[in-house]
């Protein structure tokens, strides 16, 4: 993988369906959605200009999921909603073993001397939620969420420097990249059901023949009101040493030592919310509290100043 000096425009309809010859979500995305994946081990290669790194993975399984992230029935793994004409589903992967490293690039740009950035964790899993339109199979909104157990990362203050310059390296590029989605992200999310076909009979997790009010509420229950990132890290074991007197020459003859800095963070978590809108409600948020009802007052005051500054020019 390389990273892209311009962002590159979406993907468009769905591989799948387009393959399958077919314009909505269909028998054949049900079929790839529904495949068990376990691949014994994977390497990934991301090549930038100011860094390369590699990302390897052991024992790594892929598969469906019902929205409760328990293995059944894979007729429970999707939830759809003719009247919205979206479908939702859930996905999990997990692994074993993850490796992550880091490399400055031999260019003139660089410092002449560079630690490489190594991170090494076990047991780990990504939980997705993914929904769609029924149409034309497009991505509305997501959901993914990062889980690691104990984590011990232990850093230099040269590998530490050595991480900013990586996602400064990065910065430009991701601030392109969420520039695009803002553009395209819709004004508001307004479906049109679809026209009745043999594809809206899916089966749902209720009994009998379900009411569109209840299908209704079960997909609320579940629903993404908008595309969101979650970190989430049961016990972080971060040890920075300082080794640049090491480096020195003649530092170590002379007992000279670094000092060092221990952090433990338990349940240590991370959310990022990319397309919400400064004033909007934050009550679907994943850790909502009443403190955040302050702050949302708090935003639609400047943002109503905001606006009524505008006006005036």
């Amino acid at each position: 993988m390389r990273t892209c000096e311009e962002p590159r425009p979406p993907n468009g309809q769905s591989p799948i369906a387009l393959a399958a010859g077919q314009s909505e979500y269909g028998f054949a995305e049900k079929v790839v959605e529904g495949m068990f994946i376990v691949v014994n081990s994977i390497t990934i290669k991301i090549h930038s200009k100011a860094f390369h790194a590699s990302f390897e993975l052991w024992q790594l399984q892929g598969y469906s999921v019902n929205p409760n992230w328990q293995q059944s029935d894979l007729r429970f793994t999707r939830i759809t909603d003719p009247q919205r004409g979206e479908v939702l589903t859930f996905k999990e992967l997990t692994w074993q073993t993850l490796r992550i490293e880091a490399d400055a690039t031999d260019n003139g740009d660089q410092d002449p001397v560079t630690t490489p950035l190594r991170l090494i964790t076990n047991q780990g899993r990504i939980q997705i939620s993914l929904k769609r339109r029924t149409k034309d199979c497009n991505v509305v909104a997501s959901k993914l969420m990062f889980l690691l157990d104990d984590l011990l990362w232990v850093l230099t203050d040269s590998q530490l420097k050595a991480m900013m310059k990586y996602a400064e390296s990065l910065s430009e590029a991701m601030e392109k990249s969420a520039q695009q989605r803002k553009s395209l992200a819709p004004e508001s999310v307004q479906v049109t059901p679809p026209a009745p076909s043999a594809q809206q009979s899916w089966a749902q997790p209720f009994g009998g023949s379900p009411s569109p009010s209840s299908i209704g509420q079960y997909f609320d229950k579940h629903d993404m009101k908008e595309s969101s990132y979650h970190l989430l890290i049961s016990r972080l074991d971060l040890h920075i040493c300082d080794d640049s007197h090491a480096r020195e020459a003649g530092a170590l003859k002379h007992g000279m030592l670094g000092g060092a800095i221990q952090l433990t963070f338990r349940r240590m978590a991370f959310d990022y919310y990319p397309f919400h809108r400064a004033g909007d409600a934050c009550k679907h948020w994943v850790r909502y509290s009443e403190a955040m009802e302050t702050r949302g007052q708090w935003a639609k005051k400047l943002v109503s100043e905001f606006q009524s500054k505008l006006e005036k020019f």
